[in-house]
């Protein structure tokens, strides 16, 4: 997803929260940046792009009711990061459901850094 396109601000989050395929029960990444709207990961594969996935994400500890958050996203790119032993990969999440859209931004309140 391109910056000009991008409507909400990404927010980096103290915790690097683990991020599953749900269906492959299998960990895609960990979580880098997060709005209402997406998310970025990083990961020692490349993710494949342009695929739908149901993804589950661990939810810190303390903070909330519930251990994992689910929902779905759509793999849009993917670049090797800054460290070339891992990628970087976004995801677009347009349909949230509105109680996981509170829990993210609750947790972009609670432990993203302040900037």
């Amino acid at each position: 997803m391109a910056d000009e396109t991008r409507s909400l601000k990404r927010r980096h989050l103290v915790y690097y929260l683990e991020v599953y395929d749900d269906d492959a029960n299998e960990l895609l990444g960990h979580l880098v940046d997060l709005t209402t709207s997406g998310l970025k990961l990083v990961s020692k594969q490349r993710i494949p792009t342009n695929r739908n996935y149901r993804l589950r994400m661990m939810l810190p500890e303390g903070y909330f009711s519930q251990k994992d958050l689910y929902f779905e996203a759509k793999s849009m790119w993917s670049s090797n990061d800054i460290n070339p032993d891992f990628y970087d990969t976004g995801f677009a999440a347009p349909e949230l459901a509105p109680a996981a859209q509170d829990i993210i931004r609750d947790l972009v309140s609670q432990i993203s850094f302040n900037d």
